[in-house]
């Protein structure tokens, strides 16, 4: 296969454990070229620890016709709104780390009839994120009556959602587990964006953000993220539990999560398996 270019956006924790893997030839057939981030500064500082010293840019529009074949969001929900569209419309393939962002489903309506008009020559990739199972949850997503996701995380991992703008809810005094929401994934991804981007994955993959459910729980003396997912239905019961430890420098995001996105590149370069589209 020709090798493939890649561009980042989003140069911060998840953004520079992409860029290392790249970087280290962990992803074979596969160059790192262009850096891009709202906050000049992440991209610069990320490109002096680079061997291959991708190319930094300062303006979007630079950057998206860059000389990169997919684009890698590693930003936030929001850039994946503000710059989602125009990737696609640009030609290039486009991976969503902040699935959340296609809980929108008009949203994510949108940028697929991009894809369609670009004649299939761009796709978006979703990687399974901080959770297993995701095949099975697909399989039997015609038949399952309910899915319920409920995540566990010690309060410093909550912290700043905007979540808790509105509540009442103080996270410093928590002493036990305590269940600090309830509700749709379509609700859950907005008020938890850095926290439940797996509530989207599940959706997608499963019954959909208005049908599936979502429990959080803050734990004080938790040390992992936990994510157990139960889907119920005529086919009987799913039980997925895994525990993660935390990615190196961010308490928000599951190691796991960066290893899925390093192998999800590694499907789509080495052997050109389509993940998601």
């Amino acid at each position: 296969m020709p090798k493939k270019t890649v561009g980042l956006m989003g140069c911060g924790t998840i953004g520079a454990h992409l860029a290392m893997a790249l970087d280290s030839g962990s992803v074979a057939n596969a160059s790192l070229t262009s850096l891009f981030d709202i906050v000049d500064g992440n991209a610069r500082d990320l490109q002096t620890r680079l061997k291959s010293k991708p190319q930094v840019y300062h303006n979007f529009d630079r950057f998206v016709n860059s000389p990169a074949d997919i684009i890698i969001e590693a930003a936030s929900q929001q850039a994946v709104k503000n710059f989602g569209k125009r990737i696609i419309e640009s030609g290039k393939d486009l991976m969503v780390m902040s699935v959340g962002a296609l809980a929108d489903t008009t949203f994510l309506a949108e940028l697929l009839q991009l894809t369609q008009l670009k004649n299939g020559n761009s796709k978006i990739y979703v990687p399974s994120g901080a959770i297993a199972g995701i095949d099975a949850i697909r399989s039997v997503r015609y038949l399952a009556d309910s899915i319920t996701l409920t995540t566990k995380k010690s309060p410093k991992a909550l912290a700043g959602a905007p979540f808790f703008t509105t509540r009442s809810v103080s996270l410093e005094n928590i002493t036990r587990v305590t269940e600090i929401y309830e509700g749709s994934a379509a609700e859950a991804v907005k008020l938890f964006p850095a926290n439940v981007n797996v509530a989207a994955v599940l959706s997608l993959a499963g019954i959909g953000v208005e049908k599936t459910k979502v429990r959080i729980l803050a734990d004080p003396e938790a040390t992992t993220n936990q994510h157990e997912i139960v889907a119920t239905g005529s086919f009987g019961e799913i039980k997925i539990r895994v525990n993660n430890v935390t990615a190196p420098g961010n308490p928000k995001t599951s190691f796991l999560a960066v290893l899925s996105a390093i192998e999800c590149l590694r499907s789509i370069c080495e052997d050109g398996m389509r993940i998601g589209s």
